[in-house]
């Protein structure tokens, strides 16, 4: 007689991640696709890839062309913190760290305010994710600076 347990599924929490794009001049924007559609995509496709981890896209899109990162006056920004306080995100997800900001009391301010919300971000094409102990860390040491 052969008996077997019953399968014990891991149970996988849900992770709303939110892309945020930015690119400071207009310059292209009116093509069909342009750097903030490449950006995305590339999130996006991150983000598929992380779907084993509970990661799922929120649809509404957080998009900021023709606006420098030296600021934290965005609209795309401000409606991403907005959901951010909402609690409607769980990752804030970005091709570049300087898309978020080029700041770096900026920076830490976006930072603070991810944390207080237990929101964590991700950089694709910086090794930069604070979803994990090591990511943390990093932002830490870089933010002690």
């Amino acid at each position: 007689m052969n008996v077997h347990s019953p399968d014990k599924k891991q149970v996988v929490r849900k992770l709303r991640c939110a892309v945020y794009t930015r690119k400071s001049s207009e310059e292209g924007l009116d093509m069909e696709f342009n750097s903030l559609d490449a950006q995305r995509e590339a999130c996006e496709a991150y983000v598929a890839s992380q779907r084993a981890e509970g990661w799922v896209l929120v649809p509404d899109r957080y998009d900021d062309g023709g606006i420098s990162g030296a600021t934290l006056e965005r609209p795309g920004l401000k409606r991403l913190l907005r959901d951010v306080d909402a609690g409607l995100v769980d990752v804030v997800v970005v091709y570049k760290i300087d898309r978020l900001s080029r700041a770096l009391t900026d920076f830490s301010r976006l930072v603070e305010l991810f944390e207080a919300n237990n929101v964590t971000f991700v950089s694709i094409t910086q090794s930069f994710n604070t979803t994990t102990s090591m990511g943390r860390l990093t932002l830490n040491i870089l933010l002690s600076f």
